[in-house]
């Protein structure tokens, strides 16, 4: 969030994530761009209005629809490489400010959803005719909400919980993308450099979802649950083979993922490298767990020991893979070559070896990946823990830098009508520590959760 309150964010911000696994449904990907109108909404209570209320309103258009890289619009347009849009539901591009007749404090997002559907549809904007989605930004002084956002998963409500005048591309961006299905992404340390012996350690920082912020950008599993990925870019590896990988975001055809069996798992392998907006601080071959197919609910596999955040000075390429095995599934990934925009990856099933053609070099990569576009990260990179099962409900808990107080809340529906879904929410929880990082971009370190992993081995 690009504004003078990022300091003010700074002092409460953590990240409370809903532990609902979230099952991808099939994923899908044409030439059509699919549209979604999208309604911002100003929100005010009773007893609580913007301070600046015109510079909210000006803004508000230019966070979600502006030209610039850093808008919600363009952010989305280039992520799914034109397959999606998030476009105004109205000419004005955003509604209000509407007050409701509710106190902000108690942080009631529930009612807040019903009572703005309700002055909305006096209006005459109805959800389902007038508009998909529906965004409520609301000031943040009085509400006592432990989040600066608030999304369901999937669905399409957000709330943003706004300090200062303007939201930024690194909140509504990430509530947007729990819109789309997608959980919080965390990080697996598999130091050893098997999979069936690993810790759930922090985020991944190669997703908006994952602490990355918007420089990130998205990760391939994410895409694939999007449907941004097509089959011939997304490969489903069948058998034994040597694959070569395109960037992840970079522009022409190809492969750009290798969607691997691992048991009741998934292991999704992708190559990142400077393009367009993203991946200026990402480089080389990463992998990814999904759990039981659950692609909205990848953990990124970290095998190092740097441990690189969005705000360390670690080297671009210091979590990327060389080789990695999972002795309980019998699949082996080694990395042959990668750098200057592609990869070429070795992937062996039912045990079978990687010897052939695998060289005892470290594979080559690219230490000073050329950028093909501007960097832009617009604001905060919100982080969590990887999901619970499916089975865990909805009950949400609160996750904060190691060391820092953690808090709990009860469980949380979004409730409007007859509609519920999951939650997850980014942002301020008092007991929580910051990290700021370069570029005036906060990242949040989940740290205070540590979830074992441990898989029979073969």
């Amino acid at each position: 969030m690009k504004t003078s309150a990022l300091g003010r964010i700074a002092l409460v911000c953590g990240v409370a994530a809903l532990a609902g696994g979230v099952v991808p449904g099939a994923a899908h990907a044409d030439d059509a761009t699919v549209e979604k109108k999208i309604l911002p909404v100003m929100v005010e209570f009773s007893d609580s209005t913007f301070q600046h209320v015109d510079a909210v309103k000006a803004s508000t258009p230019d966070t979600y629809f502006g030209t610039k890289a850093d808008s919600v619009a363009s952010f989305f347009k280039e992520m799914s490489r034109g397959r999606f849009a998030y476009v105004p539901a109205v000419k004005e591009q955003t509604a209000g400010p509407i007050t409701l007749s509710l106190s902000a404090a108690g942080c009631d997002h529930g009612k807040i959803n019903t009572l703005t559907q309700e002055a909305l549809a006096k209006q005459g904007l109805v959800r389902g005719e007038d508009y998909d989605s529906l965004s409520m930004v609301f000031p943040a002084q009085k509400t006592g909400c432990p989040w600066a956002g608030l999304a369901t998963v999937p669905g399409p409500y957000s709330w943003i919980n706004l300090y200062g005048t303007a939201g930024g591309l690194g909140v509504v961006g990430h509530e947007l993308g729990h819109n789309q299905g997608l959980g919080h992404q965390g990080r697996e340390m598999c130091t050893d450099g098997d999979l069936v012996d690993c810790e759930a350690d922090g985020t991944s920082a190669k997703s908006i979802m994952g602490g990355g912020g918007p420089a990130a950008g998205f990760s391939a599993p994410e895409l694939i649950r999007a449907g941004w990925l097509s089959g011939g870019e997304a490969v489903k590896v069948a058998e034994s083979g040597t694959y070569t990988l395109r960037s992840l975001h970079g522009e022409g055809g190809g492969t750009r993922a290798l969607d691997i069996p691992m048991g009741e798992d998934r292991l999704v392998i992708e190559y990142r490298h400077a393009a367009g907006t993203v991946d200026a601080r990402i480089e080389g071959v990463h992998a990814y767990r999904v759990p039981k197919g659950a692609y909205g609910s990848s953990s990124l596999i970290d095998l190092t020991e740097e441990n690189e955040t969005a705000g360390n000075s670690a080297p671009s390429d210091a979590d990327a893979v060389t080789t990695l095995t999972d002795t309980a599934s019998r699949v082996s990934v080694a990395v042959l070559a990668s750098g200057g925009g592609k990869a070429t990856v070795k992937v062996a099933l039912n045990g079978e070896s990687l010897a052939a053609g695998v060289s005892d070099d470290t594979p080559e990569k690219a230490v000073n990946p050329e950028h093909t576009a501007s960097d832009t990260d617009a604001g905060d990179g919100a982080s969590a823990a990887p999901a619970a099962s499916a089975d865990s409900g909805t009950e949400a808990q609160g996750e904060t830098a190691s060391g820092a107080e953690g808090r709990s809340g009860d469980a949380v529906r979004a409730t409007a009508g007859n509609d519920s879904a999951d939650l997850a929410a980014t942002g301020a929880g008092p007991g929580t520590l910051p990290l700021v990082a370069a570029g005036a971009a906060l990242v949040v370190v989940g740290g205070a959760i540590v979830l074992g992993r441990r898989r029979k081995r073969a």
